[in-house]
């Protein structure tokens, strides 16, 4: 059959049809595809629209979503509750305690906002009252928060283990059967209303459902219901059921060859076209009508969001831009202090009303002013805190006190930063001092906008590395030695030689890849690759929002206590719109904390990081000589080994070193070239005329991802839109497959402009390598002022420092025993541990 016969039904008529209930690898080892991949294959068999019914969540939709406005396509959002039976709920007679809560699964579609919102409280509700290891049961919803949230909701009766279930292995012809079944679907009625339900069916080739379609179908006709053709997705292609076969194991904790009935029977739950679908429903041509008519209902997409940034509460007589124009230039009258009437500050000004302008237009004085109220917390509780990130390009930040290095004084692009054309939100990342300091700054948001108003993101954890060939192999059966050396080949084929092969590096292992079973495991390891695995935690980053959270996005408890996660990770709430704040664990930021605070209680004296004494020649001495033991970013063995070749001589230099050593230089070849021109062994060259202005900074080597960007802009013709994507793709965990994609259009771009050959290879191999780790500009300054401070506290003040740096352990390359040999060696006397006067931490003695 051609791919337009498959589209096309009898006499060439063009047959409609819609998906309406698929899941994703999102439903967490219930489904094989990635909601990108679902798309693809309804945009390839033109179908106009298509829903995605992830189990209990949206985790996927925020991808869904994206990838059907690329590809033109439709994205219905709605989810699988579990919820409990209504019937369920009763106590035994013969005790207090009550009977196990019987769950089926109801199948929902959003019909209009309103109904979203109802979805993502549901969920919220059901998750958030979870205990961490919850029995079968717990983890639903009651049938009266299912009728209390049904507005805007459209439900479908589901599969097999949907509500209208039947016992016995489909014994239909039971009239208890058949009876329960009609209750629970009169029960729908109530709920949603009679317009709102609709009998589902499937058809897999299997006798059983078969015969509980044709109870599902008397049921539809007694009570006028419409019925609807589904093929209960779980798989884009057929041949991604052995995925799902291997997920179906792991999710039961059984090898493949002892799964039994828990695996399907066959391979039908893959996206069908509407030949294939009208061909199985021919008798029920209505039920393939409906889908195309309840596709026309459903009104809401993510685009209908409605999330809003809270409004920050100013006194009175204040509106939110007066007020951050007094906060911003009070700060920046403190930043400039003794620098009035110079140019410096001059330029300041004028920076300053720039951005206060385009914060201005862009209506985000709140975001700002809620970030520098956190920053007031920090200042009020003693807690050290620095933004770094894209924000450090920013005079208003700098001004607020949210930055510590002077984007003026470093020239740093503002636009890489905010600008009108990006049309995203900015995102500032704060840095605390691991522990509790940062787990009290990040209570206090969750206190100041409420339970419900804040959550951390989440952080998908996928099928990568050593775990995955683990689990897969169990799945095949592997003996733990040869799991062992299965897993052991991850870093080789990640990392992999063009010239070798997969074949050798087995062989070397001791395993032949021509074994039926060794070559399955290979092809399954592969298949798996980026699949969801679970959901975690980010590391720090918030999200706020005016109102309730969980009418945009469904919340649930992150492992640790007192902590909520929405359901979606950075890249979605970026996708969609949501902002951020990212409050991150820094442990060196706890070492200049506690360091300041001996050197004001032991010294006597006040330490600023934002007005340390620049260009410090002892410290530049100590850098030259790769004297950087306990030092920020500059003491491991290849930053020692690059220092004395840079010979760092102002504070510029600093930001240049931290971001060498980084495996996107590294990989780019662009090390060597940078030092050999900075040491004058080898002339500045462009790799093209048109870069000089970019790169003059760097002496023609790029180092920055805002230099990247810039070279694909002036050398391939990117716009600022596929500019972001680049950038985007850079920072993102499956940024190498973005960077393929983006590689091609780098090439026509360079191709049509006349760069070619050598010249074009160069380029492209610099901005691919940063697919490895990229680091922008801005958040090297941010580490390299962290940095210089370890390094002048060291210099100027090395017994608190070093105090301090023993009382932060684990942390930095170094045991302690180095520390300590190392501060002696600087001439710091070190007492040994005395039960009579030693604390529990280190102190500092006079004398």
């Amino acid at each position: 059959m051609t791919e337009e016969s498959r589209r096309q039904g009898a006499g060439g008529r063009k047959q409609e049809y819609v998906e309406l209930h698929a899941r994703s690898a999102f439903s967490f080892l219930q489904g094989a595809a990635t909601p990108e991949e679902l798309i693809t294959v309804c945009a390839e068999l033109k179908m106009p629209s298509m829903a995605l019914l992830d189990r209990d969540g949206v985790y996927g939709s925020a991808r869904f979503h994206l990838a059907a406005k690329k590809l033109g396509v439709k994205a219905h959002i709605g989810a699988e509750i579990a919820v409990q039976s209504p019937k369920s709920n009763v106590q035994s007679p013969t005790d207090d305690r009550q009977t196990p809560k019987k769950v089926f699964s109801v199948p929902v579609l959003v019909r209009n906002r309103a109904g979203y919102q109802n979805l993502c409280r549901l969920i919220t509700m059901m998750k958030l009252r979870v205990p961490k290891h919850a029995k079968p049961g717990e983890c639903a919803v009651t049938p009266a928060e299912l009728a209390e949230h049904a507005e805007g909701l459209i439900c479908l009766t589901g599969g097999g283990d949907g509500p209208l279930r039947f016992n016995h292995h489909g014994d239909t012809e039971n009239t208890e059967n058949t009876e329960k079944a009609q209750s629970t679907a009169e029960w729908l009625i109530d709920v949603f209303g009679k317009g709102n339900v609709y009998a589902e069916l499937q058809r897999h080739f299997n006798r059983e459902e078969e015969a509980r379609n044709h109870a599902v179908i008397e049921i539809a006709r007694r009570l006028k219901l419409p019925l609807l053709a589904t093929n209960g997705v779980c798989y884009a292609t057929r041949g991604q059921r052995q995925v799902a076969d291997v997920f179906t194991c792991i999710r039961n904790h059984v090898r493949l060859e002892t799964a039994g009935q828990l695996l399907a029977s066959n391979s039908e739950r893959f996206v069908k076209s509407p030949a294939e679908m009208a061909g199985l429903f021919a008798d029920l041509p209505e039920a393939i009508a409906n889908t195309t008519d309840l596709s026309s209902r459903l009104e809401f997409t993510l685009e209908d969001l409605g999330y809003e940034f809270p409004k920050y509460p100013v006194p009175p007589g204040e509106t939110m831009t007066s007020f951050l124009r007094q906060r911003t230039y009070e700060g920046a009258r403190g930043r400039y202090s003794g620098r009035n009437g110079s140019p410096t500050f001059a330029r300041a000004q004028k920076q300053i009303e720039h951005e206060l302008r385009l914060i201005e237009k862009l209506k985000l004085e709140g975001y700002f002013l809620i970030v520098w109220d956190i920053i007031q917390f920090c200042k009020r509780n003693g807690i050290l805190v620095q933004g770094r990130g894209s924000a450090a390009n920013s005079a208003v930040c700098y001004s607020l006190g949210i930055t510590a290095v002077d984007p003026v004084g470093m020239e740093l692009l503002f636009e890489r930063f905010l600008s009108e054309e990006r049309g995203e939100w900015p995102d500032i990342d704060l840095d605390l001092p691991s522990g509790d300091q940062r787990e009290c700054a990040i209570q206090y948001v969750y206190q100041r906008y409420g339970k419900l108003g804040a959550a951390m993101t989440a952080n998908v954890i996928t099928y990568r590395g050593r775990s995955a060939a683990r689990e897969v192999g169990k799945v095949l059966g592997f003996d733990e030695e040869t799991l062992g050396r299965l897993s052991s080949l991850v870093h080789t084929w990640e990392w992999k030689d063009p010239k070798d092969t997969t074949a050798r590096q087995f062989k070397d292992a001791g395993l032949d890849l021509r074994d039926r079973r060794i070559r399955k495991f290979f092809q399954l390891y592969q298949a798996v690759q980026d699949l969801p695995r679970h959901l975690g935690q980010h590391s720090g980053g918030m999200v706020i929002c005016q109102g309730q959270l969980d009418s945009v996005v469904p919340l649930e408890p992150a492992a640790m206590p007192g902590r909520v996660v929405v359901q979606w990770d950075k890249e979605d709430c970026a996708d969609l719109g949501i902002i951020k704040v990212d409050l991150l664990g820094l442990g060196m930021m706890a070492v200049l904390e506690d360091s300041i605070q001996i050197i004001r209680d032991d010294y006597r004296e006040e330490v600023d990081l934002a007005h340390l004494p620049p260009d410090d020649p002892e410290v530049y001495r100590a850098l030259q000589q790769a004297d950087t033991i306990g030092m920020f970013q500059i003491e491991s063995r290849a930053q020692m080994s690059c220092l004395p070749r840079l010979r760092p001589q102002k504070f510029y230099d600093i930001v240049v070193q931290v971001a060498i050593i980084r495996p996107g230089p590294i990989v780019g070849n662009m090390v060597n070239p940078y030092l050999s021109r900075r040491l004058g062994r080898a002339p500045v060259t462009y790799a093209h005329p048109e870069l000089e202005a970019v790169l003059r900074r760097t002496l023609g080597v790029p180092l920055f991802q805002e230099q990247l960007l810039k070279m694909a802009m002036i050398c391939a013709g990117f716009s600022g839109g596929e500019a972001e994507e680049l950038r985007r793709a850079m920072g993102f965990k499956r940024s190498e497959a973005r960077m393929r994609d983006i590689e091609v259009k780098l090439r026509r771009g360079m191709t049509a402009k006349g760069i070619t050959g050598q010249t074009q290879d160069e380029i492209v191999q610099s901005i691919a390598s940063f697919a490895l780790y990229g680091f922008p500009e801005s958040h090297a300054a941010s580490f390299a002022l962290i940095a210089y401070a370890s390094a002048y506290l060291k210099c100027h003040y090395l017994a608190a420092f070093t105090a301090a740096t023993l009382n932060n352990q684990p942390m930095g390359f170094y045991q302690p025993f180095t520390i300590i040999k190392d501060a002696q060696r600087h001439g710091l006397k070190v007492k040994p541990v005395d039960v009579t006067r030693s604390n529990w931490e280190c102190t500092l003695e006079s004398g």
